[in-house]
């Protein structure tokens, strides 16, 4: 089976309560470096609570790209537990876009398994 073809993907909200941005390089130019502390919850394919660490590139223009590592606590295909999400995107024009993926092996509880990418 295709790599493609065995993948699982889920669509969840993600209601975020606790954002805490603290840059640690403001270049005279160039974007600004910043780590992203975030508590957020899940509702959909994914259910519960994440909280997850950012490393952020923004421009002065507010585009920027972003990765992540998130543990999140709950439910995700029948299964409930925790899992570790791997997350890559971007923000252009106050949109965020990107590719989340579970991290292969860090489930635990009845989340441990082979897991979706979205």
């Amino acid at each position: 089976m295709s790599e493609s073809a065995a993948r699982t993907h889920a669509r969840a909200v993600i209601t975020v309560h606790k954002y805490e941005p603290s840059a640690y390089d403001e270049p005279a130019e160039g974007p600004v470096l910043t780590r992203i502390h975030v508590e957020e919850s899940f509702s959909g394919d994914i259910t519960g609570d994440g909280v997850v660490e950012f490393l952020q590139a923004a421009r002065a223009d507010g585009a920027a790209s972003f990765v992540g590592i998130e543990r999140v606590t709950g439910e995700l295909g029948g299964r409930r537990g925790t899992f570790l999400l791997q997350d890559a995107g971007t923000v252009q024009d106050n949109i965020v876009s990107g590719d989340w993926f579970v991290i292969p092996g860090s489930g635990t509880g009845g989340a441990g398994g082979p897991g979706p990418r979205g």
